[in-house]
């Protein structure tokens, strides 16, 4: 079974999303925030990082950029409803960073899991 980690500081949304993943046959972990996030990673097993860009304490950004930094392979998807930039803007700038995919706020269900089913059937 596929294991996924979910970071949103939306704990309704963290849970929308587990509970979708879950339904689909996955296994998931979920965090609050950003530090919370890292914490998780780093002491279990994930296939798949999908995280909110957008976040009080660490915002998505930093949290691509240290995965990256301690993973290269590590599969990551970002998502984000905008801030004063948009979305688009946040969405790009992780991509650039090392996202696989990128999502818009709202999200759903079919294009969650063809975007997980996407980024972790590729090598």
């Amino acid at each position: 079974m596929q294991s996924i980690l979910v970071i949103d500081d939306d704990k309704l949304m963290c849970l929308a999303l587990a509970r979708i993943l879950v339904s689909a046959g996955y296994e998931v972990a979920q965090a609050y925030n950003g530090e919370e996030g890292l914490q998780k990673y780093r002491s279990g097993k994930f296939d798949l990082v999908i995280t909110d860009l957008i976040m009080p304490d660490k915002e998505g950004i930093q949290i691509i950029r240290e995965l990256r930094k301690e993973d290269s392979a590590i599969r990551i998807i970002a998502m984000s409803a905008g801030g004063r930039g948009g979305a688009t803007d946040y969405l790009k700038w992780a991509r650039l960073m090392g996202a696989k995919q990128c999502l818009s706020k709202p999200i759903r269900r079919e294009e969650l899991l063809g975007a997980v089913t996407s980024v972790l059937a590729a090598p």
